[in-house]
Order: structure tokens, then C-alpha cells, then sequence
């Protein structure tokens, strides 16, 4: 998979720009504050229709200007593929070789991407919340149905949480949550099995790179936390059951606090490293290590799944990492991906790396193409 071109029209900084890839590395460098993260932005939002630096989507849009436009011909196994995304006031457009698709959720995937940027080690050391959007991005890229399930479960979640707190008012009954809460047992055990089966596969391959990472000296394993006890392989049904009991039993507590307190929104992940937690007893170095090897696995994982590798997007990362750290990485997508790097200078990127790839210089929003 690769992208070939991609066309933004008002997005950031950037009026509007055409640009033609490199189909294995390409270089943006130069001083911050120049564009370069947002040319990455772009391909992001071309991917899944969203940003990875604001829930805003309205700050993508160029200051002054009405709507931001991102285009951009994708090369597949099955094929050349047109996309495009519109966002306006009223909100977002997608096109596939210029058909509308009437939902989101059919569009993302068709260009599939793995973003790593140095606040990806709040993966590690950030909150339940960072590690759930980590989950939720990278299921909903291979699978077109998680994304649906994800957005009726937040649908319903919302309304309920709207009613706990009507309820606290004495605005309304507290037997009309019932609808709700079977609503919520039908999609959770969807959420909950997707996420289970993806986790264990990206823990596999987590744990092989990081072996290979810290010379086989360490394991790392992957580990879901439910806000409610789940089995390894949980039956839907029992799932749902249990869940809807959870919900009734547990009704006045959540009307006390005004939100639902159990759910696939309160999950969480745990990372271990020989049986000892890696966000509380893990050092810089082994959280360091940890964030790349699931970086790596995501690619071999999505590989795995859409039979394909998935364009890379490395935001300013090499000067993050360690020579060692930067080798595995190297070897990790070297003659596999097609990859963006963002850098301030070239002087951070191998000198054997940096031989092949295509550089692009930005400055103020303008890209001087200098190598190929």
C-alpha cells in the first residue's frame, strides 16, 4: 500500500498544496512551527477522517477559510484508489473514487496508517483513556463493523448518562433506563470480543520484536482490564446477560454519580514486562522500548489482517530514540512501508537511511522537493 499523491486545499497552514510520494521514504525536514507535522496531519485525516493532535476538527481548517480538503490517490493490491475528504461547519464528506459513502465507517481503512510520535509514550504512562483511542483507532482501520458498533454504543452511552442525570432531578423515571441498558448489552459484547482478539494478537507480536529488541533478556505481555470480568474467549450471549445485570444492579450508584460506571468506555490495558507492570515499576527505557515494539507489531498486525503493510508516519521520532532503539526501528519497516519522517535536520536520520530516501524541505508552508 502506498500513497502516491495527495492534494490539500485550507488545511493548517497550507492554502493549498500538491504533492507527489516517494513510494519508500520520504523526509520532511526543518525548523518547528513550519508545517511539517501538518503535512503528516493531513495523510492522518485522510486515513480515519480525524486528527491525532485535536478532537477540534474545526482548527484543521485554514484561518479565514470555510472548509479544509484533503485528496489523495492510494495504490492497493486491488488497485488505484481516489479519496477524499471534506470538512465543512456542517461536518464531514467522504468520497471513494468520487461516490459518497453515507457513512465514516465505510471509508476508513481504505488507506491504512500507523502513527508514531514521541507522545506516544503516554500510551505507556498516560491515562485509560489514551490506551482505549489507541484501541479504538487501530481496530476500526481493519474492521469496518467495530467502528459501528463503537459509534451506536457512544450514541446510546451518551443518551444514558443524559438520563441518569434527569433522573437526579426527578425529571424522569428511573424505569425508562431499561431500553437503554439493553441497547448497551447488545453492542458491548461486540466491542469487547473485537478488542480481545486484537489484543491478543498484537501481543504476540509485541512480545516477539521486544524480545528481539532487548536480546530475548525480556517478555512482554498485553493485558485487557475490563470494568467487569471477561473470559479469554467470552461467549456474546453470556457477555450481554452478565452485562445487562451489571447495568440494572448497579443503577442507583450510577444515577448517584451521573454517569455509567461499567462498560467498554472504562477498559483499560496493562503492560507487563516479566510479571512487573510497566507503567508503574518500568523504566524511561523499557517504556521507551515497549512504545516501539507497539508501534512495530501494528504494522506486522495490519499486515496480517488486510494482507498488505500500511504507510508509516514517524513524527519526529529518531530523536527520541537511542542508536540501538533507532536500528530496530529501521529494521522493523526498512523495504516494507512506504514512510513519512518529520525531522528539524537530517543530521538525526542514519546516514545509510538517509541516502535513500526522497527529502522535502518546508519552510513557512512551501515544500522544496531536493532529492529523489
Amino acid at each position: 500500500m502506498q500513497l502516491n499523491e495527495t492534494e490539500i486545499t485550507s488545511f493548517r497552514n497550507y492554502k493549498s498544496l500538491r504533492m507527489e510520494w516517494s513510494p519508500h521514504t520520504n523526509i520532511l525536514y526543518g525548523m518547528n512551527a513550519q508545517g511539517k507535522t501538518n503535512l503528516l496531519e493531513s495523510i492522518y485525516f485522510l486515513s480515519l477522517t480525524k486528527s491525532h493532535r485535536t478532537a477540534q476538527d474545526k482548527e484543521l481548517i485554514h484561518f479565514g477559510d470555510s472548509f479544509t480538503l484533503v485528496k489523495g490517490r492510494v495504490e492497493r493490491n486491488v488497485g488505484s484508489v481516489q479519496l477524499e475528504v471534506l470538512l465543512t461547519n456542517k461536518g464531514k464528506k467522504v468520497k471513494i473514487n468520487g461516490a459518497e459513502q453515507r457513512r465514516l465507517s465505510d471509508f476508513i481503512g481504505m488507506i491504512n496508517v500507523v502513527l508514531f510520535a514521541p507522545e506516544d509514550l503516554e500510551l505507556i504512562k498516560g491515562t485509560p483513556q489514551v490506551r482505549r483511542k489507541f484501541l479504538d483507532m487501530e481496530i476500526g482501520q481493519v474492521s469496518p463493523a467495530y467502528l459501528y458498533y463503537l459509534n451506536r454504543y457512544n450514541k446510546i452511552l451518551l443518551q444514558r448518562n443524559h438520563g441518569l442525570k434527569e433522573i437526579a432531578k426527578g425529571k424522569m423515571d428511573q424505569s425508562l433506563m431499561g431500553a437503554w441498558d439493553e441497547q448497551l448489552a447488545l453492542y458491548a459484547p461486540k466491542i469487547w470480543r473485537k478488542r480481545l482478539d486484537f489484543l491478543k494478537k498484537l501481543s504476540s507480536w509485541a512480545d516477539e520484536i521486544h524480545r528481539r529488541i532487548t536480546d530475548g533478556k525480556e517478555k512482554l505481555l498485553l493485558h485487557y482490564q475490563g470494568s467487569i470480568p471477561l473470559e479469554e474467549q467470552p461467549d456474546e450471549e453470556t457477555l450481554r446477560e452478565k452485562y445487562f445485570e451489571v447495568l440494572q444492579s448497579k443503577a442507583e450508584r450510577d444515577v448517584e454519580r451521573g454517569f455509567t460506571q461499567y462498560g467498554p468506555h472504562r477498559d483499560d490495558l496493562l503492560f507487563t514486562i516479566d510479571g512487573n507492570e510497566v507503567q508503574s515499576f518500568g523504566s524511561q527505557g523499557q517504556q521507551r522500548t515497549v512504545a516501539l515494539a507497539l508501534k512495530l507489531a501494528e504494522i506486522e498486525l495490519i499486515r496480517e489482517e488486510i494482507g498488505e503493510y500500511p504507510v508509516l508516519l514517524l513524527d519526529d521520532v529518531f530523536s527520541e530514540l537511542d542508536v540501538k532503539r533507532q536500528t530496530h526501528l529501521i529494521t522493523g519497516f526498512w523495504d516494507k512501508c512506504q514512510t513519512f519522517i518529520t525531522t528539524t535536520g537530517v543530521e538525526a536520520i542514519p546516514m545509510e537511511f538517509l541516502k535513500m530516501a526522497s527529502l522535502y524541505h518546508i519552510e513557512n508552508g512551501k515544500v522544496s522537493v531536493e532529492g529523489r
